[in-house]
C-alpha cells in the first residue's frame, strides 16, 4: 500500500482499536447505526492518532515514503482518489477491485447526467418489513455472499518468474493483499471529493427560473395553461415548410430555454454527443430493408494462443478397501452394530443440541417408514405406491432429523425422494415451477413433519391447498406415531439396483425453469468412496455442515457420505447462522469436529462476529471445505478468514475450495498436503480477457483484473476436458476459459423426462481440433466455465448460467456485481443484495441490475450511486449497462436460503411486475446494432418515374367518384345553388317537415325545428344581426353556442343578411383557463364584428373568471339570442355569385395550428349534393348524428344536408354520453336510422362503457340491424382495432359486421371519402410497416412479422378526384405507391382565411399542379400521406374498384434516423407494451423520441414502465427512447374528434405543466 500513499501507515493502530472500528463498521453496515453516528465514534476511536500525521501536506507524506521521482508521480494523483471512509473492512473486498473502482470514477467526475424526477408522492415506498436480522443475499441464485466481497490479489506477480506467467504460487501461510491490519483506511475522513453531480444538478433545476411567460394558449380541451395569454395570435395554419417544427405556437422556440425541461434535455443531449463507442463499420443496406447490424469481431482481440489441452485423469478409486456394497448396507452394518453411535445432531435458534439421532434410531425408524409406505398407504384399494415412484420430500431447514429418516426410508422403499423446499403461502419465487417438476415427476406424496405441516396453507376442508401450478398431493406426517411398526419377518425390497435412480436433485435453470436431475445408486455409492477417499473421512469422525442437507453438497457430505463411515453431522441450520455467525466456529470447537463444511458467506459473517471472542479454537479442523470456493469471490473470505483465524488454530493448509455442479457433483477439491494435495495457487486475469474467453495478465490494466483460487484437482476415478462454450464440444487450447466436462462414474443420469437436453449435458462427446473423440466414454457438462492449470489443478472463473453474451464479448454477471458492490455498498445497498442478469432486446444480450436500496437512501444518493455504478462498469468491463434499477429494502424475490431469486427477478423485471423506486436506462451507449440512419438518396425526376411505372405495367394511381353530370338531379342542383334558397322552398313547400329533432342526456326530445319554424328563427335572428348589430353584408359573426338548434337557425340568419357564419365551440365553464383563449383566439383571427350565443354564456364571457383568462374588453359586439323580437327582414340577401364566401370552417390539426378555411357557396351546395347522393338522402330518410357541429364534416352534416336533402337528423351532443353512453345507439334503434355518424371518441366511449351492458340493452329493446351504415367521421388513418372491437361487441344487438366504416376528410376538403349506402364493403391490406418508414408500400400476408393493418377509409364521393403524388418532386406516382393524397372536387375549400397574408406559403396547398403528366388540372393537397389501389371488386358503374388507403398526415409524421415514423405506430406498440398503460403519445424534441404514457394503477408502479417502453420501441422500431414520462390517466390532451393533440403535450411537456408521475431520461 505504500505506493498509493495511505497517509495512515505510518502509524499502526493498536489491536483493541482496530477491533472496535471493526465492530462500528459492523453496525453500519447491518444499519444498526446512522452515518453520522459512526463517523462521530470512528472521530473519537481514532482521536488520538490523527494529530501525528496531521500536520504534514498529504502528497509530502506520500513523497517521504517513496523511493526516487519516478514513483512519485504515481503515488500523487492515486492519493487524490484513494477511497472514501465508509470503504469497509478490506479483508473482504479485494484492494485491486476497489482500487480499481475508485480510479475509474475519478476518471469521469466531471460527466453530468440529468436525474430524472419524480413526483413526491411516488416517492413514498414502503420497503417491505425494513429491519430484518442479518440476510443472506447476493447475486448469485444460491444463498451467496452477503457482500461480495470483491477479488483479493496476491502479491506482486513479478516475484514468481518461474511460474507460468498468469499464475502465481502462494507463498504457504503468508497473508494476502491487505492483511486485516489496514483495516481503517482513511480516519482522516474522506478525501474531498468533487460535489455530486446529482447535487449540481438539482440545484440547476431548483434555481431555474421557470419562466413561462410565452407559453400558447391551449387551442384544445383539457391541459391546464396559465391564464395571461394574450398576445395576439396569428391563425396560421399548418406548419411552414414540413418537419422545421414551428408552428403558429412557436412550439419549439416559443418555450423559454431554462424551464426545467428544457434544461434536463439539453443536458441528455450533451451526454449523448460525447463519443461513446467506437463508430458503427459500414455495413450494406438492402434497398429494401433495414438491416441490424451484425457485429464483427475486432480484429485486435486477444486470440488464445496455447497447445490443445489434453485430457485430465484423476487419479484411480482406490483398491483393496473394503467398501460396503451399497450404502443401505452401510446403513444396516452401524444400525445393528453400532446402534448408539451418534449419527447426526439438529440444533435449535440458540444453538442448543435438541436431538441426536443414533445410527440405531435412524436405521429403526427409516424401517418403519419403509414399510408404512409399501403397506399401509392405499388408494380404491390398490396400495398407493409401487417400488420406483417418486415421492416429494418437504422439509425446513431445521429439521434434518426427520429428513434423514424419510430420505433412507424411501431408499429402503425403492422409492425415489425429490428434495424440495418448503412452499409458503405468498407466491414463492420459482414455486409454481417446483410444481411443474413435480407434476411432470409423477409425485402423488409428499412426506413432511408434523410441525411443517401445520404451517402449510389449508383449504377450508382442512387439507394443504393445491399450490399454483402443482399436482394434487396426498400429504403423510413422518413423525414416529404416525408410522406403523413394521412385522418381525419383513425385509425392506431394497436391493440397491445399480442402474436404478436413487434420488432426484431439483435445480433452477437461468430461465427459471426448474429440472430434476436423476442420480443412480451406482452414482450415489461412486460419490461417496469418492469423497470418502479424497476427503480422508474416517469412521467416527465429527464434521459441522451449514450448508442446505437436501441438495448439493451438504446432501452429498452431510447426509450420504456421513453415514458411509459412520460419521457424527453437527447440522447448524441456517437460522441459527442469521441469529449467530460464529455458531459453526463455536460448533468446531465444542465437538473438536475434524471437518467443516460452509460457505464462503459463512466464513464472512464469522469474521464479522469474531471480535471479543477469545476463548474458539480451530485446531480440530483438518479440513474446511468450501463449497462455493468457485465463485469468484470466494477467494477474499477465504484469505481474510485465514488472516483472522490463524490466530485461533486454524492451520492454512486446511482450508479447501471445492467445486461443484448439480449435474456433475463434485467436479474438483482442493486436498490438503497430508492427503497428497500440491500447494494452492491464485490466478490474476485480465477481465479484458476472460471477456473475449482468453487467460491473460495485461501489464496495462493493472486495474480491471479477477483473482481467482483453485479449486483442487479432480476427483478420484474421474477424466476431465475443457471444452469450447458454444457450438460443437471440441477441446480448448491451454489458455482458453471454456466449459468444464466430467466423465466419472460419479455424475448425475440425466434430467428426469427430458431426452432431449439430457443428451446435450450428460452425453456429451468432446473432440480433438481433427474431430476424433477424447475417449469412447461420453461425459457431462457442468455449467462451470474455467481452466487447468500447473499441477493439474482446476480454476473456475465463473457460471454457464451467469455468462451474458453482449456483442462479441461474455461477461460473468458475478464479476458485474462485484464491481458494483465496490461502489460504496455501505452506503447505499441494502445487504449488498444485487441481482445482475441478460435480457435479450433487439437480437442481442442487454446487462440489467437490480439492486435492492437501503430504507435510508435518498434519491440524491440513488442517483449518484447509479451513475457511478455505471461508470465504473463501463471502464472495468468496457460495457454498457442496459437497465439499472432499485428496488425498495426486502423486495426481490428471494431464493430458499436467502439469496436473490434471480430467474424471478429477471421475469418480474420483463412483466413490468418488479416496481422499483429508480430506474436508470442506457439504450444509447448498449445499444450499437441499429441499423445505420437511412441516407436519401438523390430523388428520381418525375418523368422517369412515369416511365418506370409504364414500364412496370404499373398504371398512374388516380381514382374518381362518380360523375356529377351523368346523374339525375342536376336540374335541382342548379336550383339548390345557395342554402338559403333552399330553406326558403322548403318552408315554402313543406312547412311543418320536421328537420331535425335534438335529444338529451336522457333520451327525451328537447327541441325541434321544422323547415317553417327554422326559417322563421333564421329570419328573426337576420333583423337583430342588421338593428341591433348594425352589420353590414360580408361581415363575419362568431357563433358561440352548445351544439342544438339555436346554432343552426342562427347559422342560417347570417346567411340571411348576408353575413358570413363561423362557429365556434363555446368556452367550458369549468375550464375557463383552457377553452376560453381558444374561443377568443378563433373570434379575433376570423376578424368577427359581432359575437352570437346564449345569455348564459354571454354572462359567461364578460364574468370575473374569464378576465383572468383573456383581456374580455376587446371581445365585439355581443349579442344574445334568446328573446329576440319576431321581426321579419325587408328582403333576405342572395348572393351576387356562387363563388361568394358562405361560411368559415376553423379547426385546431392535431399539430396545434388553427386554420381556417373558407367555404363558398358553390362549394358548400355541392359538399351536401355529393353527401346526398352518396348516402341516398331523401325527405323520408331518418339519420343519427353524434357528432360535435363546429367544424369539418361534423359541422355539414349537423347543419347543412338536413336543409339541402330534406332528411331528418336526429342530434345527439356527444357530451351528453358523458351521463348516458347508450343514449346514441338508443336513439339509433328508436329511430330506426339507417344512416349514422359518429367520431371515433363517440366509439371509444361505447366500446368502454357498454363492454359488459349488451345483455341489458337487448332487454330494453334496443336493435341496431337497421343500421345499414355507421360512419366514423375522421381525418386520420381508420382505427382498425376500434371499429372491429366495437362492430364484434355490438352485434349481438342486430349491427351487422359490414355496417362499420370511416370517412376521410381534411382542411381543403371536409369530405373526399365516405361509405355511403351501395358500392363494395371497406378492404383490409396489410403492409409492411418497415417499408412505410422509407416512404414505401410493400403488401405482405395478414400476421406477417412487422405488419400493419390499414382500412380503406369509405369510398370517394362523387365529383371527387383524387391521385397521389410525390412528396418532393410533385410528380405522380403509381397503384400502390406512398405519396401525398391530392384532391380535386367542386366541393374544395377555397382557400385559407389568415391575416398576415400568409397565404403565399400555402397557395399550393389549394392551387397544386403535377410537376409532370396532367399538369393542367388544379389539385388542393391535403397534407396527408396514402396509397390508392386497385382491387377485385367492382364499383356501381361496373368498373374495378379504386381503394384508398390513408397512412397518416405528413405534418405528424416524426422523421427519425433518416426515416419517416407515424406516431400512431410508435403509440400501437407501447400500449401493448404493458396493461397499465391506459393511452400514449409520443413527439420528437431535438432528434430526442419523448414516450408520454398515462398509467392506469398505482403510481408505484410507474417506473415498471420505463424499461418496458423502451423494449418494445427498440424492438419494433428500431428507434431508442430518449425521454419516457409516465402521467396520469387524461392528461394527454384529446380533441373533440379523438385525436391526440401531441403537440400540446409537447408544449406542456417543455413548460413542465404536466406534473409527471415520474421522467425518464434514458441515457
Amino acid at each position: 500500500m505504500a505506493d498509493r500513499g495511505c497517509p495512515l501507515e505510518a502509524v499502526p493502530l493498536p489491536t483493541e482499536v482496530r477491533e472496535s472500528l471493526a465492530e462500528l463498521e459492523l453496525e453500519l453496515s447491518e444499519g444498526d447505526i446512522t452515518q453520522k453516528g459512526y463517523e462521530k465514534k470512528r472521530a473519537k476511536l481514532l482521536a488520538r492518532y490523527i494529530p501525528l500525521i496531521q500536520g504534514v501536506d498529504l502528497s509530502l507524506q506520500a513523497e517521504n515514503r517513496t523511493t526516487g521521482p519516478s514513483q512519485t508521480a504515481a503515488a500523487v494523483p492515486k492519493q487524490a482518489k484513494s477511497r472514501p471512509t465508509n470503504s469497509r473492512d478490506e479483508r473482504f473486498r479485494s484492494d485491486v477491485h476497489t482500487e480499481a473502482v475508485q480510479a475509474a470514477l475519478a476518471k469521469y467526475k466531471e460527466r453530468k447526467m440529468p436525474m430524472p424526477s419524480k413526483r413526491r408522492s411516488a416517492l413514498v415506498h414502503s420497503s417491505v418489513d425494513t429491519y430484518t436480522p442479518p440476510d443472506t443475499s447476493s447475486a448469485s441464485e444460491d444463498e451467496g455472499s452477503l457482500r461480495r466481497p470483491g477479488r483479493l490479489t496476491s502479491t506482486p506477480l513479478q516475484s514468481h518468474p518461474s511460474v507460468e506467467p498468469w499464475l502465481d504460487r502462494v507463498i504457504q501461510g503468508s497473508s494476502t493483499s491487505s492483511s486485516a491490519s489496514s483495516t481503517s483506511s482513511h480516519p482522516g475522513g474522506r478525501p474531498a471529493t468533487v460535489p455530486s453531480t446529482a447535487a449540481a444538478l438539482t440545484g440547476l433545476a431548483a434555481h431555474a427560473h421557470i419562466d413561462l411567460h410565452s407559453a400558447p394558449p391551449d387551442v384544445t380541451t383539457g391541459l391546464g395553461e396559465h391564464p395571461h395569454c394574450e398576445r395576439p395570435q396569428v391563425a396560421s395554419v399548418r406548419g411552414i415548410p414540413r418537419g422545421c417544427g414551428r408552428s403558429i405556437l412557436e412550439t419549439a422556440d416559443g418555450v423559454p430555454v431554462n424551464s426545467r425541461v428544457s434544461s434536463k434535455i439539453q443536458q441528455l443531449l450533451n451526454t449523448l454527443k460525447r463519443p461513446k463507442r467506437p463508430p458503427l463499420k459500414e455495413f450494406f443496406v438492402d434497398d429494401f430493408e433495414e438491416l441490424l447490424e451484425v457485429q464483427q469481431p475486432d480484429p485486435n482481440q486477444p486470440k488464445p494462443e496455447g497447445s490443445q489441452m489434453v485430457m485430465l485423469k484423476g487419479e484411480p478409486l482406490a483398491v483393496g478397501i473394503p467398501w460396503p456394497p451399497s450404502l443401505l448396507v452401510a446403513l444396516q452394518q452401524w444400525g445393528t452394530t453400532q446402534p448408539k453411535a451418534p449419527c447426526l445432531t439438529a440444533l435449535d435458534t440458540t444453538g442448543k443440541a435438541i436431538y441426536t439421532l443414533t445410527y440405531g434410531k435412524l436405521w429403526s425408524r427409516s424401517l418403519k417408514l419403509a414399510y408404512t409406505l409399501l403397506n399401509k398407504l392405499t388408494s380404491k384399494n390398490e396400495p398407493l405406491l409401487k417400488p420406483g415412484d417418486r415421492v416429494a420430500l418437504v422439509f425446513p431447514n431445521s429439521d434434518p432429523v426427520m429428513f434423514m429418516v424419510a430420505f433412507y426410508g424411501c431408499l429402503l422403499a425403492e422409492l425415489i425422494p425429490v428434495p424440495i423446499e418448503v412452499p409458503l403461502t405468498r407466491k414463492d419465487a420459482g414455486s409454481q415451477q417446483v410444481g411443474f417438476l413435480l407434476g411432470s415427476c409423477g409425485v402423488a406424496l409428499a412426506l413432511t413433519t408434523d410441525a411443517c405441516q401445520k404451517g402449510l396453507p389449508k383449504a377450508q376442508t382442512g387439507e394443504v391447498v393445491t399450490f399454483k401450478g402443482w399436482p394434487p398431493l396426498t400429504w403423510l406426517v413422518v413423525d414416529g406415531k404416525h408410522l406403523a411398526k413394521p412385522p418381525k419377518d419383513w425385509h425392506p425390497p431394497a436391493q440397491d439396483a445399480e442402474d436404478g435412480t436413487a434420488y432426484i436433485e431439483y435445480k433452477t435453470s437461468k430461465e427459471g425453469s426448474t429440472v430434476g436431475i436423476t442420480v443412480s445408486h451406482a452414482s450415489l455409492l461412486a460419490q461417496c468412496r469418492a469423497l470418502t477417499q479424497t476427503c480422508g473421512y474416517s469412521e467416527a469422525e465429527t464434521l459441522t455442515n451449514v450448508l442446505d442437507f437436501k441438495r448439493d453438497a451438504g446432501l452429498w457430505h452431510g447426509v450420504l457420505t456421513s453415514v458411509m463411515n459412520r460419521m457424527h453431522v453437527i447440522s447448524i441450520p441456517y437460522a441459527l447462522m442469521k441469529v449467530n455467525p460464529l455458531s459453526w466456529i463455536q460448533k468446531v470447537c465444542a465437538y473438536k469436529a475434524r471437518a467443516a463444511l460452509v460457505k464462503s458467506r459463512d466464513m464472512h459473517w464469522s469474521l464479522l462476529a469474531q471480535r471479543g471472542q477469545r476463548d474458539i479454537s480451530l485446531s480440530s479442523l483438518r479440513m474446511l471445505i468450501v463449497a462455493d470456493g468457485a465463485n469468484p469471490w470466494s477467494i477474499s473470505s477465504c484469505d481474510a478468514f485465514l488472516n483472522v483465524f490463524q490466530s485461533r488454530g486454524l492451520r492454512p493448509e486446511v482450508i479447501c475450495p471445492c467445486a461443484t455442479s448439480p449435474e456433475a457433483l463434485t467436479v474438483a477439491l482442493r486436498r490438503p498436503p497430508d492427503l497428497g494435495g500440491p500447494p494452492p495457487r491464485k490466478a490474476v486475469l485480465s477481465m479484458s480477457g476472460l471477456s473475449y474467453g482468453v487467460i491473460r495478465v495485461d501489464t496495462e490494466e493493472k486495474l480491471a483484473v479477477l483473482t481467482v483460487q483453485d479449486v483442487g484437482q479432480v476427483m478420484p476415478g474421474a477424466n476431465v476436458c475443457v471444452v469450447k462454450v458454444e457450438g460443437t464440444p471440441y477441446l480448448c487450447k491451454t489458455d482458453e476459459v471454456g466449459e468444464i466436462c466430467v466423465n466419472s462414474s460419479a455424475t448425475g443420469t440425466a434430467y428426469y423426462g427430458l431426452l432431449g437436453i439430457t443428451k446435450n449435458v450428460f452425453e456429451t462427446v468432446p473432440l480433438t481440433a481433427g474431430g476424433t473423440p477424447v475417449c469412447d466414454r461420453p461425459f457431462t457438462r457442468t455449467g462451470l466455465l474455467g481452466f487447468i492449470g500447473p499441477d493439474s489443478l482446476v480454476f473456475i472463473v465463473g457460471k454457464l448460467d451467469g455468462l451474458m453474451a453482449v456483442g462479441a464479448r461474455r461477461h460473468s454477471a458475478d464479476d458485474v456485481v462485484a464491481t458494483a458492490l465496490a461502489v460504496e455498498p455501505m452506503k447505499f445497498v441494502y445487504r449488498g443484495r444485487i441481482a445482475v442478469f441478460s435480457v435479450t432486446v433487439l437480437h442481442d444480450d442487454r446487462i440489467v441490475l437490480v439492486a435492492e436500496q437501503r430504507p435510508d437512501a435518498s434519491e440524491e444518493d440513488s442517483f449518484q450511486w447509479m451513475s457511478r455504478v455505471l461508470q465504473a462498469i463501463d471502464s472495468i468491463h468496457q460495457v454498457g449497462v442496459y437497465c439499472l434499477a432499485l428496488v425498495p429494502a426486502n423486495t426481490l424475490p428471494k431464493a430458499p436460503l436467502g439469496g436473490i431469486h434471480i430467474s424471478e427477478t429477471k421475469q418480474r423485471f420483463l412483466e413490468g411486475t418488479l416496481h422499483p423506486c429508480n430506474v436508470l436506462m442506457c439504450p444509447h451507449t448498449c445499444v450499437t446494432n441499429l441499423p445505420k440512419p437511412r441516407q436519401k438518396q438523390p430523388e428520381v425526376g418525375p418523368a422517369s418515374m412515369i416511365v418506370g411505372n409504364l414500364v412496370a405495367g404499373k398504371r398512374l394511381a388516380q381514382a374518381s367518384g362518380r360523375e356529377l353530370a351523368h346523374l339525375e338531379d342536376s336540374d335541382q342542383a342548379r336550383k339548390f345553388l345557395f342554402l338559403a334558397d333552399v330553406l326558403q322552398w322548403r318552408a315554402h313547400t313543406t312547412p311543418d317537415h320536421p328537420l331535425f329533432l335534438l335529444l338529451n342526456a336522457k333520451g327525451t326530445v328537447t327541441s325541434t325545428a321544422t323547415c317553417v319554424q327554422l326559417h322563421k328563427k333564421a329570419e328573426r335572428v337576420a333583423a337583430a344581426l342588421m338593428e341591433r348589430g348594425r352589420l353590414s353584408i360580408g361581415d363575419h359573426v362568431a357563433l358561440v353556442y352548445p351544439p342544438g338548434v339555436d346554432l343552426i337557425a342562427t347559422f342560417y340568419g347570417c346567411l340571411y343578411c348576408g353575413c358570413v357564419p363561423v362557429t365556434v365551440r363555446p368556452p367550458h365553464p369549468q375550464n375557463l383557463a383552457t377553452t376560453l383563449p381558444t374561443v377568443k383566439m378563433i373570434v379575433e383571427v376570423s376578424k368577427s364584428a359581432c359575437v352570437l350565443t346564449t345569455q348564459a354564456i354571454m354572462r359567461l364571457l364578460k364574468s370575473k373568471e374569464a378576465a383572468a383568462a383573456v383581456d374580455i374588453r376587446t371581445w365585439p359586439t355581443i349579442l344574445d339570442t334568446d328573446d329576440i323580437p319576431k321581426k321579419k327582414v325587408a328582403s333576405i340577401f342572395r348572393p351576387p355569385s356562387p363563388d361568394v364566401l358562405a361560411y368559415l370552417d376553423f379547426s385546431v390539426s392535431t399539430t396545434g395550428i388553427l386554420a381556417g378555411v373558407k367555404m363558398s357557396h358553390a362549394a358548400t351546395s355541392a359538399l351536401c349534393r355529393s353527401i346526398k347522393l352518396q348516402c341516398e338522402l331523401y325527405p323520408s330518410r331518418q339519420i343519427a348524428i353524434c357528432l360535435d357541429p363546429y367544424c369539418g364534416l361534423g359541422f355539414a352534416l349537423w347543419c347543412l344536408c338536413s336543409v339541402y336533402s330534406g332528411h331528418q337528423s336526429v342530434l345527439v351532443p356527444p357530451l351528453e354520453l358523458e351521463s348516458n353512453v347508450s343514449l346514441w345507439l338508443s336513439a339509433v334503434s328508436q329511430y330506426k336510422a339507417r344512416v349514422t355518424f359518429c367520431s371515433y371518441s363517440v366509439m371509444e366511449m361505447c366500446t368502454k362503457g357498454l363492454g359488459t351492458q349488451t345483455g341489458a340493452l337487448r332487454m330494453r329493446g334496443v336493435n341496431l340491424s337497421c343500421v345499414r351504415t355507421c360512419m366514423v367521421v375522421a381525418e386520420e388513418r381508420p382505427r382498425i382495432t376500434l371499429t372491429q372491437s366495437f362492430s364484434k361487441l355490438f352485434k349481438d344487438l342486430g349491427l351487422s359486421a359490414r355496417a362499420v366504416s370511416t370517412t376521410f376528410g381534411c382542411r381543403v376538403n371536409v369530405a373526399i371519402c365516405l361509405q355511403g349506402t351501395a358500392g363494395p364493403d371497406p378492404t383490409t391490406v396489410y403492409v409492411d410497416m418497415r417499408a412505410l418508414r422509407h416512404d414505401r408500400v410493400r403488401l405482405v400476408e395478414r400476421g406477417s412479422p412487422h405488419s400493419l393493418p390499414l382500412m380503406e377509409s369509405g369510398k370517394i364521393l362523387p365529383g371527387v378526384k383524387v391521385i397521389i403524388a410525390h412528396t418532393e418532386t410533385k410528380g405522380p406516382l403509381g397503384d400502390s405507391h406512398l405519396g401525398e393524397i391530392w384532391v380535386s372536387s367542386p366541393h374544395n375549400a377555397t382557400g385559407y382565411y389568415t391575416v398576415y397574408g400568409e397565404e403565399a406559403l400555402h397557395a399550393d396547398h389549394f392551387s397544386a399542379r403535377l410537376s409532370f403528366g396532367d399538369t393542367q388540372t388544379i389539385w388542393a393537397r391535403t397534407g396527408y400521406l396514402g396509397f390508392l389501389r386497385r382491387t377485385e371488386l367492382t364499383d356501381a358503374s361496373g368498373e374495378r374498384h379504386d381503394a384508398l388507403y390513408v397512412v397518416g398526415s405528413l405534418d405528424e409524421t416524426l422523421e427519425l434516423r433518416g426515416m419517416r415514423y407515424h406516431p400512431i405506430d410508435i403509440e400501437t406498440s407501447v400500449i401493448r407494451a404493458h396493461r397499465s398503460i391506459a393511452e400514449c403519445a409520443v413527439f420528437t424534441w431535438t432528434n430526442l423520441l419523448v414516450v408520454v404514457v398515462e398509467l392506469e394503477g398505482l403510481e408505484q408502479d410507474a417506473l415498471d414502465l420505463v424499461a418496458l417502453v423502451t423494449n418494445v420501441v427498440l424492438e419494433e422500431h428500431y428507434l431508442v427512447v430518449g425521454v419516457v414520462v409516465i402521467v396520469d390517466p387524461g392528461v394527454i390532451p384529446i380533441n373533440s374528434r379523438g385525436e391526440k393533440q401531441r403537440m400540446h403535450l409537447r408544449d406542456g411537456f417543455l413548460a413542465d405543466q404536466l406534473d409527471p408521475i415520474y421522467v425518464a431520461y434514458n441515457m
